[in-house]
């Protein structure tokens, strides 16, 4: 007890030593006089307000101060990584301004590297996780989010520095630091892959998944030392220039909610060490971060967190150019100041060198260099190894991916190593929706993959509701970007239909379908299907009011369809629901048999459909979409079930062949041959709530030639949604002179 005592005591005379060191006019210690000062910048933890960080770098670039160590936790370890490789604060200002941090700090794909099916299922289950059997145990577990998608930021920022490597070669000496929770101490990252020790610095217990590492679990080092000036002045530091993004604790009156007292417990936890660590800091800049919490990662927010940071460094202007003038650097030089390094743009191409997959199996590795043709000795850039990790994901089912650039900052060629995670295993998606035309509506997916030499897998589809159906698809996966399936589908439909505004039929029913696809080429934002369908529809009632015209359509009987169909889809637009660019268009020609060529001894019904739509944006926050659509039916006499229906908000809602149209709320039935355009202006004050405008025309006829004589139908729409993690919430008013009456329709979560 003794010798720790005395060892104690030796490490604090120390540190009171060093605390009380100053710099002589030469920029050296007095009692050290022939060494060279060395500057750090420590960076503290705090989650978003550590955004604030780069406004104080930001002013340290401006007045010159040559930065020599960097230290941090958590973000600081984010911001102070980047920082080391090579990004200025300016650059580093453009690329957290650029991320949609709600989609970096989860674990969805990105859009752009999705198939169409991916993209419409992502955006139908407002829940997902993995199923799993047995005493099996995911080794990545601990967390709601992996982390997947922070974690190609960060390879993609601390490139080319994604090798083991000492991180005192970085072009600024560089550490940071995490928390072991099997012991509780302290890990000072010096050395390893610069990625995961920040992604491991930054793992909030709980939220993020820990990092594993030997018989370490690493979480967030805010727990054990939030500003790690202590790291710094063991790396060489003689003076230390510290940013604290850390609020004061909230008062009894503000721990009203269970997020607020589990953040006032991380805060107490990352008092630790503080107070010994400022004592050694010779300028602290303590950052006004009221009003902003770990989690304020809006545009917004942002924006208010650098500035404040650039303010609260500007506070200590007089001793920051102090500091310069004793370092011997005038004021002339500052304008010539750069870091030793920048790295190349993440879209810079290299030649692979050589080619490494990581706790991948034979095939699946056969499979990916061949559908993405791998070679050593061609070239790739960041992004297509991010859309390679991706289809590693989707297609050969690890439960996560990444990727490695390996080579010296002046090489062309590089070693290029994909890393896969655990298999994923059975995923179980689930989708939750209200509306006040079907009530309460839920679905449930289970994707079952196959691991064979061939990727294959099957999926299950249960949706309850006034609506129910049942579906099992077996998909086959054999070469790039081709995926054949073969489906089975029931469904129960209860539907009401309108006809100018009133109810004129009320139908239930069952339909059986078997779906072969036979042609399913699919390349990002592009889809092209080519099958054939048996469909039978087994009629349970009709109720139909009392016009002789209606009653004449209601007869049916239980009839059983072969058709053969094929359609293009492309869709480039950012959001699912409310994009702000892009384009979405689709183009479907169907022929429908009763004996697989004629229909009832006549030719079969051709359908011809299409949709295609564009979004211009007009300012960050508004924008339009004009949208032209419609359907052109060709027979002697259409089945009840595949008529034309207009109305509604979306697409294919309650059938396949259902043409929205702005102010009519139920469904309508409309003639053989519909045409109609909608103009969508769309404004959103903020990132989450969205408001809209469409107006809409249409014309409908039995026969082509007429479509232009008939009365115009115009309608219009005012729509106001929250998009939250269970999909749009909110709902619409409407008017058109079809039905002559105001509608009303609430929607709260995604469509199904």
């Amino acid at each position: 007890m003794k010798r720790i005592f005395n060892i104690f005591m030796s490490f604090f005379c120390l540190a009171l030593t060093a605390a009380g060191q100053t710099l002589t006019e030469n920029g050296q210690t007095p009692d050290t006089p022939d060494k060279p000062v060395k500057v750090a910048v420590v960076l503290s933890g705090g989650g978003a307000k550590g955004m604030a960080h780069i406004g104080v770098l930001k002013v340290l670039e401006r007045a010159g101060i040559p930065i020599d160590i960097i230290t941090g936790t958590s973000m600081g370890s984010i911001i102070g990584g980047m920082y080391a490789c090579g990004h200025h604060a300016h650059e580093l200002d453009s690329v957290v301004r650029a991320q949609d941090w709600s989609f970096v700090l989860s674990d969805r794909e990105d859009l752009r590297h999705q198939s169409l099916h991916e993209r419409e299922k992502q955006n139908t289950y407002a829940y997902s996780s993995g199923l799993s059997f047995g005493k099996k145990r995911n080794s990545e577990g601990g967390g709601f989010i992996l982390g997947k998608n922070i974690a190609s930021l960060f390879d993609a920022y601390t490139a080319p520095y994604n090798d083991s490597i000492d991180f005192n070669t970085l072009p600024i000496p560089f550490a940071c630091v995490a928390t072991d929770v099997v012991d509780y101490s302290e890990k000072v990252y010096h050395s390893g892959v610069l990625s995961r020790a920040m992604r491991a610095s930054m793992s909030i217990p709980a939220a993020f998944a820990p990092v594993r590492k030997d018989s370490m679990v690493l979480v967030d080092g805010g727990l054990v030392n939030n500003f790690p000036a202590d790291v710094a002045k063991e790396m060489g530091a003689t003076y230390i220039i510290g940013v604290s993004v850390q609020s004061e604790l909230k008062k009894a009156s503000e721990l009203n909610s269970t997020s607020s007292i589990l953040l006032q417990v991380i805060d107490h936890n990352c008092k630790r060490k503080l107070e010994e660590n400022l004592k050694i800091t010779d300028l602290l800049i303590q950052v006004n971060t009221k009003g902003y919490s770990s989690a304020s990662f809006s545009a917004n927010a942002v924006d208010t967190l650098i500035r404040r940071g650039e303010e609260a460094a500007m506070q200590h202007w007089d001793e920051i150019v102090a500091l310069r003038d004793k370092l011997g650097i005038t004021a002339k030089d500052t304008t010539s100041f750069t870091i030793s390094h920048t790295p190349p743009l993440t879209k810079t191409r290299y030649q692979i060198r050589e080619l490494e997959f990581q706790n991948m199996t034979k095939s699946d590795e056969s499979y990916i260099r061949k559908k993405y043709r791998l070679h050593v000795g061609d070239s790739i850039d960041m992004e297509r190894a991010d859309i390679i990790a991706t289809a590693i994901r989707q297609d050969t089912y690890y439960r996560s991916a990444s990727f490695r650039f390996q080579h010296n900052p002046n090489e062309a060629s590089a070693k290029v190593s994909f890393i896969a995670g655990p298999r994923s295993g059975k995923q179980l998606n689930i989708g939750v929706r209200f509306d006040n035309e079907e009530a309460v509506a839920l679905q449930a997916n289970a994707e079952l993959p196959i691991y064979t030499k061939i990727p294959m897998d099957m999926e299950v589809t249960m949706r309850l509701g006034k609506r129910m159906m049942a579906r099992a698809d077996w998909s086959l996966h054999p070469m790039s970007f081709f995926r054949p399936t073969l489906s089975y589908i029931f469904r129960y439909n209860d539907i009401d239909f309108y006809d100018y505004g009133d109810k004129a039929y009320s139908m239930n029913y069952n339909q059986h379908t078997m779906k072969l696809t036979l042609f399913n080429f699919n390349v990002r934002n592009f889809n092209i299907s080519i099958g054939a369908n048996w469909d039978y529809y087994d009629y349970h009632s009709m109720l139909i009011d009392r016009l002789p015209e209606h009653i004449a359509d209601g007869t049916t009987e239980d009839k059983g369809l072969v058709s053969y169909e094929g359609k293009v889809w492309y869709d480039s637009e950012d959001d699912w629901y409310f994009p702000t660019r892009g384009a979405r268009f689709w183009a479907k020609y169907a022929y429908h048999t009763d004996n697989f060529i004629t229909l009832d001894g006549k030719v079969g019904i051709r359908e011809y459909g299409g949709m295609w739509r564009m979004t211009f944006p007009l300012s960050p926050n508004f924008s339009i979409q004009p949208m032209l659509y419609g359907r052109l039916v060709f027979t002697d006499n259409v089945p009840f079930v595949i008529s034309n229906v207009m109305g509604g908000e979306w697409h294919g809602h309650y059938f396949e062949q259902q043409l929205p149209f702005p102010g009519v709320g139920n469904l309508q039935l409309a003639w053989d041959k519909m045409l109609a355009c909608q103009l969508q202006a769309q404004y959103k004050p903020t990132s989450n709530h969205v408001i809209l405008m469409r107006f809409g025309a249409g014309q409908d006829a039995q026969e082509l030639k007429d479509i232009l004589k008939k009365q115009t139908m115009l309608g219009g729409s005012l729509s106001y949604y929250f998009k939250t993690i269970g999909g749009p919430m909110g709902g619409s008013i409407g008017y058109s002179n079809l039905t002559k009456k105001f509608y009303y329709y609430i929607n709260l979560g995604y469509v199904f």
